[in-house]
């Protein structure tokens, strides 16, 4: 699949491509990390806890990097054609029943879990999110390497690379959802704006109707 990005100078075409592939490939690998970590602090909970160490993200980050760019590198330079994308297309799908087990896994333990309510929704909906992103940005690109039929449709292959360049504005966004800080102080700005319409609606004219009415 061709990507079409803004023309540098100075850089080949075809390192920017391959810059942009892997900023792709390593951004599918983060949402299942994602997923992954949900579904730990929920189904494996005292686990989690005891294992929970700066060291750890560190590393699987670094995994993530590392294996994402040992992939496409062997597989870009080695393999062309429809081999290419149908490695790209298989490696894209693998995730997404990984994704469907973290949610249903983390759906049943959160019945019996322990969690407060608030923090139930919030883990839910960072995992309904992340199958969202990447069911609307991934799936299609999927499709287009699989199925000939969609390779000939140029309307489909546009489509398709335009959601992939939604891909890190839907990262961002992600990140601000899982911000608990971020979401708690626009949830508690919304209900300071409500409160503040509520106590205007009450005005003292208003009050002095209902005390003289309540007098007669």
């Amino acid at each position: 699949m061709s990507v079409e990005v803004t023309p540098s100078v100075g850089l080949n075409e075809e390192i920017v491509e391959l810059i942009y592939i892997f900023s792709l490939l390593t951004s599918v690998g983060f949402m299942v990390c994602v997923a992954l970590e949900r579904y730990l602090v929920v189904a494996w909970p005292l686990w989690y806890r005891f294992r929970r160490t700066i060291k750890i993200p560190v590393v699987v980050c670094v995994v993530v990097w590392v294996f994402t760019l040992v992939f496409l590198l062997t597989f870009y330079f080695c393999f062309d054609g429809t081999v290419t994308l149908t490695i790209f297309a298989v490696y894209l799908l693998l995730p997404f029943p990984l994704l469907i087990f973290f949610m249903v896994g983390t759906l049943k333990a959160l019945s019996a879990s322990t969690v407060r309510s608030d923090e139930k929704r919030r883990i839910v909906g960072v995992l309904v999110l992340v199958l969202l992103i990447y069911t609307l940005l991934f799936m299609p690109s999927v499709i287009w390497y699989l199925s000939e039929e969609a390779r000939n449709n140029f309307t489909f292959e546009s489509l398709s690379g335009i959601f992939l360049m939604f891909s890190p504005l839907a990262d961002l966004f992600l990140y601000v959802f899982m911000r608990k800080g971020i979401i708690d102080k626009l949830l508690a700005s919304v209900c300071c704006c409500r409160m503040d319409s509520n106590d205007i609606s009450r005005s003292p004219g208003n009050d002095d109707n209902i005390h003289t009415v309540s007098s007669v």
